[in-house]
């Protein structure tokens, strides 16, 4: 269950990120950060995340899934899977020098890389946690 609600809320965080990535007045401009081949939208995000539009894209794309999942626990299990190894990879990246984009498309450098980091770790949490098993009392649970 928990890894149901994980997966919804995640996926709520990530379309309110990619929405509020579209609002100009949200943006600062970004000063001294490595150049994007899609400048289109590019700014930090509350001045703390660096974003553009194919970004903005990426959290729409995860939110969408992330509450498109959540009901079905094997689902969300990919989802959550999915997200830790994907995340895990983007924080990687984003603490090698020289590699602060995703082949120049997507910043991933800052402060993201530490967000990316916290989300790879708890969906990690979610995604590799061992099932619980449910627990029978026997004839209790049987009604006549």
């Amino acid at each position: 269950m928990k890894t149901r609600y994980f997966a919804m809320i995640l996926g709520i965080g990530f379309l309110a990120a990619g929405i509020l990535g579209f609002v100009p007045r949200l943006l600062t401009m970004p000063e001294g950060q490595p150049g994007l081949l899609i400048e289109s939208g590019h700014g930090n995000l509350l001045g703390l995340f660096p974003v553009n539009v194919l970004h903005n894209l990426v959290h729409l794309i995860f939110g969408i899934w992330g509450v498109v999942v959540w009901r079905d626990f094997a689902a969300s299990r990919v989802y959550s899977r999915s997200v830790a190894i994907i995340y895990a990879v983007l924080t990687v990246m984003g603490l090698i020098p020289g590699l602060h984009t995703v082949f120049g498309l997507v910043p991933v450098h800052g402060n993201d890389v530490w967000l990316h980091a916290l989300i790879a770790i708890a969906a990690a949490y979610f995604g590799y946690a061992p099932i619980p098993a449910v627990e029978s009392t026997g004839p209790a649970l049987r009604r006549p």
